[in-house]
Formats: structure tokens, C-alpha cells, sequence
């Protein structure tokens, strides 16, 4: 499994170089070693154990990014398709299939093939901070994130899950429907966990706390459970992946009515990103949301938002504009940076 390739990762703080190996078997996430973990939406894992690891600023690049132009972003889904299937999604609400359901769409463009992945990290690093920033570039996997979502914590045998649900400009924005379905997402993250909980540990220590983030707010809870003995990471993941808030309510409905209506797959998006330390019992891994990944010459982002009986198909576009335009703005040149 070794590589001569020395890939990086800087995540949680961390600076992780000197690439020992890379697996798909979740297992070895509960043997020994630092590792980097992406675990695409479809469930591609991928693994990476680093020999050297320590506290460490993001690095400063050598080179600086060179995106796509601004108009050079396209959708998976264009408008009038992303508010059509908004529109299914209600039908199928009215008929019982689902509570809710969350309708992504996914922004490609073209990028040099050499663009460098830690430049892009220093970018969102100044202009849009996040708690789970990350950076992953290994052999075949070039993944930057500045995701604001906790999927799963660990620390020893206590598992934390913060779920986001309900988006705004501002906390003025959010509606009646947001904390509803934050709430839909709560309990089904407590399900998820329960699988694999003691007895009685599941609780919700936050309900709808609203956090401001660059340019949004969010309303985030916060389910926090003890993992049964003999439970590790294949079984965290058999029962809490993909992720309850980028999915919807049932989840195994929502599974099926987001691969019907979403034409390209989501990859690293709506997946998770982050560092497990096997050795101290300790991780940290964030659902793949405000994250682009690199993939020969194509540079990918995806954005999304939840849908309810009460949303509005314009409005939930919109959502997925705002979602994205920050990010979509650090990550492109514009003609001026052309000629600096």
C-alpha cells in the first residue's frame, strides 16, 4: 500500500506529510496512526496514514491559484430544473413518501492541471474561515473544504454529531420551515446513533442555536451519544452515513428520490472530510458541504437545500445561490488577477 508520492493534509489544525499508505477499509481507522479520511457521498473511502503529523498553520502555497473565469461555472442542474424538482419533491410529500429531502446540484469548470490545491485552501482560509477546514491532496484525491458542519466527533467513546439545518443571510431570514426541519434532522441523527449507542446515552445537549458563518447564518443542534462496547468505525458509518442533514427524512426515501432526480454524482460533497487519531481515541470529521474537489483538468463544487412541504421553489434556488456564491467567488480568477 505504500506510495513514493509525499502527499499532504492540513486539517483540525494538523499538518500531515511523509504518506505512509492509503486504504478504503474503514477498519483501519480503529487500529493505529493518523489518517485523513474522505468518504464520497456514493461511499468511496479513502484513507491516508501520514508519518509525520504536528500543529501547524496552514502552509503559505508557492504558487498562486489559478481558478476558472467566473462565467466559466456550470450546473448540474440549471434552474428551471433544480425548482422542477423541488416541485416533485413536494408531490412527493403530499403523497407520504417523504418529510424531507435535500435536492443538490453540482458546479463544475476547468482548471491547469497542475493547480494547486493548497492555494485554493489559503484563499478560502483568508476569505471564508471555517471550523473544519481542510485541505487533502493524495494520489488520485485532491480535496479542499471549508466545511461548517460537525458529521462526526469522537473523543474516546463519546461520538457528537451537529447537524445544519435552516439557512439564512441573516437570523431575520429563517423561517418556521428551518426550525422544523431542524428538528426532522434531529431525530433522525438520534436514530442513526442509536444503532450504535449505549443504552440510554443518546441526548441533545443544543436545539436550533443559530451561528453566524462568512456572509450566512445557519441553526445548528448539537446530539451527542456514548458508543456501545465492540462498536467501531465500520459500524459508525453502516449506521449514520450519508449524513442525516445532506440527505432528508426517512433517509432510506430520501436516498432514493435524491438518485432519481440529481444527474451527476456528488462525490466528496455531502460525504465526509476530516482526521481520525487512532491512537488517542480521538477524531474529527465534517460533512463534505462548501467543498470542491480537483479531478484532472474539472474543479467541482456542489450546493444544496433542504426541502419541506413549505418550501418555495425560487427560494430554495436562491438558498443554493447564497450557499454558494462565496465560495464560488474565492475560487475563480478574474481578469484583473490575470494580469497581476
Amino acid at each position: 500500500m505504500g506510495s513514493v508520492y509525499d502527499g499532504f493534509a492540513h486539517l483540525g489544525g494538523f499538518l500531515a506529510s511523509g504518506l505512509r499508505d492509503v486504504t478504503s477499509d474503514l477498519a483501519a481507522l480503529d487500529g493505529q496512526g493518523w489518517w485523513a479520511v474522505v468518504v464520497d457521498y456514493e461511499g468511496k473511502v479513502t484513507c491516508a496514514r501520514f508519518d509525520r503529523v504536528r500543529r501547524s498553520p496552514l502552509p503559505v502555497p508557492t504558487v498562486p491559484w489559478r481558478g476558472p473565469r467566473p462565467g466559466q461555472w456550470r450546473s448540474s442542474l440549471d434552474q428551471a430544473a433544480y425548482e422542477r424538482g423541488v416541485r416533485i419533491i413536494r408531490d412527493y410529500i403530499e403523497q407520504g413518501e417523504v418529510y424531507q429531502a435535500n435536492l443538490c446540484r453540482v458546479l463544475s469548470a476547468p482548471v491547469p492541471r497542475d493547480a494547486d490545491p493548497l492555494a485554493l485552501a489559503a484563499r478560502l482560509a483568508a476569505g471564508n474561515p471555517a471550523p473544519y477546514a481542510a485541505v487533502i491532496d493524495v494520489p488520485g484525491l485532491s480535496v479542499v473544504s471549508a466545511s461548517p458542519e460537525l458529521y462526526l466527533s469522537r473523543d474516546g467513546d463519546v461520538i457528537e454529531s451537529r447537524p445544519i439545518k435552516g439557512t439564512g443571510a441573516t437570523a431575520g431570514d429563517l423561517l418556521d420551515k428551518d426550525y422544523a426541519e431542524n428538528v426532522m434532522i434531529v431525530d433522525l441523527v438520534r436514530n442513526d446513533l442509536g444503532r450504535v449507542a449505549a443504552v440510554g446515552s443518546v441526548e441533545v445537549p443544543s436545539l436550533c442555536a443559530v451561528e453566524e458563518h462568512p456572509g450566512l447564518v445557519h441553526l445548528v443542534s448539537t446530539v451527542r451519544a456514548r458508543l456501545a462496547p465492540g462498536a467501531g468505525w465500520p459500524e459508525l458509518f453502516a449506521a449514520t452515513f450519508p449524513p442525516g442533514s445532506v440527505t432528508g427524512a426517512p433517509k432510506s426515501s430520501a436516498l432514493r428520490i435524491i438518485n432519481e432526480l440529481e444527474p451527476a454524482p456528488r462525490g466528496p460533497y455531502c460525504g465526509a472530510v476530516g482526521w481520525v487519531d487512532a491512537d488517542r481515541g480521538k477524531a474529527a470529521l465534517a460533512v463534505g458541504i462548501r467543498t470542491f474537489w480537483i479531478s484532472g483538468s474539472e474543479i467541482r463544487f456542489g450546493t444544496g437545500a433542504g426541502i419541506t412541504w413549505g418550501s418555495d421553489p425560487r427560494r430554495e434556488w436562491l438558498e443554493t445561490e447564497l450557499k454558494a456564491a462565496r465560495l464560488i467567488a474565492l475560487a475563480s480568477t478574474h481578469p484583473q488577477e490575470a494580469t497581476e
